[in-house]
């Protein structure tokens, strides 16, 4: 019985290697296809990446013709394979990165190349007994000090990587110095070498397809800021959403995307800091002038994060079954969604503000429609609450309003330091878009005004050079009076009840701007009308 059931246990084992092996090519090209999707989505999302990694393989391949060309090889030797080094360490995505780590490595060996000859000369005076003594104490005072250092947040944030490099070079030179007696000549040969990698990182990074760290981050706040419009701006129709018989949908929010965007604006502010400070590293470019404020983008950054925070709290609320009393809850319906709705159209005039370098000039309008709900909201709640209401029952409800009232706060806040950044990084100032509509209502009006008026100015000038009277100023005037008041009645006509005034203000400037003119030009014929004719 042993015999035969070890012979069973070892055609089973035959048996299941046998399937693993028969499965082994099924299973290698399903992973060959997996990695040829996921390679295709990483190229998909960013085509950066590609030109990126075709840019570091030529320069890796241009920086290695130091060992291939004899002349080349000859006038560095091995400490070539430096450039090498260089090129793999410094080459980063984004100009700002390369330009922190090339720089930080290029000062960093000068500095202490510099330091470690005068070092190892300073030891050598000692003589044979104090040599050893006094380089070891150079090694520990500086490496000491420079660790130390590190400690510094700015210095930790800047310049890490430099103090690293500062280190490893002065210990290097110092130490080999001892047993090498042409310390010059590698000094010298590493610099070199080092110098020349980091050149060529730079050049390929800012000439060849750059990518800014400056402009993905730019980029990054203003999407951050539209997931949150999506979110504000579905939030208050999903939340108060009703069937029928007036009771809650619960709704299943994993088909809903837009209310799950803003999950990966919670965890951005590593980003976000990490590129502001590569940007501070790049040159100006662009729309990004030199000295741009990047600062500005950190402090927008963490009130978008703060936004988010409430933004999750209140995503809590959508699928929550917590019945309420259906009185109470459509008292202060109005209310919120209108907060949710305008706080979503200010986020995205900020957010677009901010993507095309404008005043965010319609934002304050959105912020102050949102500011007028929240004063109705507070009203509302004060007489909306029955004496007999048991306040657990309107808790999650008065919660969602509670919450909301915090959004607009913190858009407050968040429009201020837009208008900041507009002001410090000089945003050019335009006009809202004008209805099209309304441009056309008027623009026939306006056209004659300004044309009688042009031409009553001529006839006008002439009558004063010629000191006569002429009959045809007057009737120039006189069409630009008609037109003046065909002009008031067209207004009182065009203007529809749906009309934002902040987009039709512009025309609405020069049209009062046209007849203030017309009111003058008929002043000013006045003192010509007993001239002769």
């Amino acid at each position: 019985m042993e015999i035969r059931s070890a012979n069973h246990e070892t055609t089973g084992l035959f048996v299941s290697g046998w399937c693993r092996i028969k499965a082994l090519p099924e299973k290698l090209k399903a992973n060959v296809i997996e990695v040829f999707k996921k390679t295709k989505k990483l190229r998909q999302d960013d085509p950066r990446r590609v030109t990126h990694s075709l840019k570091v393989g030529l320069a890796l391949t241009l920086v290695s013709l130091f060992y291939y060309f004899r002349p080349l090889y000859d006038g560095f030797r091995v400490s070539a394979i430096w450039a090498i080094l260089t090129v793999v360490i410094v080459f980063e995505f984004t100009v700002g990165a390369t330009l922190s780590k090339g720089l930080n490595r290029g000062f960093a060996t000068l500095l202490a190349g510099a330091l470690g000859v005068g070092a190892h000369y300073l030891a050598c005076l000692s003589g044979e007994k104090g040599d050893h003594i006094l380089r070891g104490l150079f090694v520990f005072l500086l490496a000491a000090a420079s660790t130390f250092s590190r400690f510094f947040p700015r210095i930790k944030a800047r310049y890490d990587y430099g103090v690293l490099i500062f280190i490893l070079t002065f210990s290097m030179l110092a130490v080999s110095g001892y047993r090498d007696d042409e310390i010059l000549k590698m000094a010298h040969q590493r610099l070199s070498t080092i110098l020349i990698g980091c050149t060529i990182c730079l050049v390929f990074s800012i000439f060849i397809c750059p990518v800014w760290a400056g402009e993905n981050l730019h980029n990054l706040v203003t999407v951050n800021m539209e997931k949150l419009a999506s979110f504000l701006e579905g939030f208050g129709d999903e939340y108060f959403k009703m069937t029928e018989d007036r009771e809650r949908v619960v709704i299943l929010i994993d088909d809903k995307s837009f209310l799950q965007g803003y999950k990966s604006v919670l965890n951005s502010k590593a980003s976000e800091e990490s590129l502001a400070n590569f940007a501070r590293w790049e040159p100006g470019h662009g729309r990004f002038g030199f000295r741009h404020p990047w600062k500005e983008y950190l402090k927008i950054g963490a009130l978008t994060r703060q936004c988010a925070s409430q933004v999750e709290a209140l995503n809590g609320y959508i699928t929550s079954e917590t019945q309420v009393p259906q009185e109470f809850q459509r008292n202060i319906q109005v209310s919120c969604t209108k907060m949710s709705s305008e706080s979503a159209k200010a986020l995205k005039a900020l957010a677009s503000a901010i993507k095309t370098m404008t005043y965010p000039s319609s934002a304050d309008h959105h912020m102050a429609n949102s500011k007028t709900a929240v004063n109705d909201l507070k009203t509302m709640l004060k007489a909306a609450m029955p004496e007999n209401t048991d306040l657990l029952e309107v808790m999650p409800v008065a919660t969602v309003a509670s919450l909301l009232i915090t959004i607009v706060t913190c858009m407050d806040k968040m429009t201020e330091s837009v208008h900041e950044l507009a002001r410090l990084a000089h945003f050019k100032s335009v006009h809202p878009i004008v209805q099209q509509e309304f441009q056309r209502n008027i623009q026939v009006s306006c056209t004659k005004m300004s044309s009688e008026s042009g031409k009553a100015l001529k006839e006008l000038a002439s009558a004063i050079k010629t000191m006569t009277h002429s009959s045809s100023t007057d009737r120039h005037v006189e069409n630009a009076k008609t037109t003046v008041n065909d002009l008031k009645t067209l207004l009182k006509a065009a203007m529809l009840e749906n009309t934002d005034l902040l987009e039709v203000v512009p025309a609405t400037t020069v049209a009062s701007l046209l007849i203030k003119i017309v009111t003058c030009t008929d002043k000013s014929q006045s003192p010509f009308v007993s001239l002769p004719n």
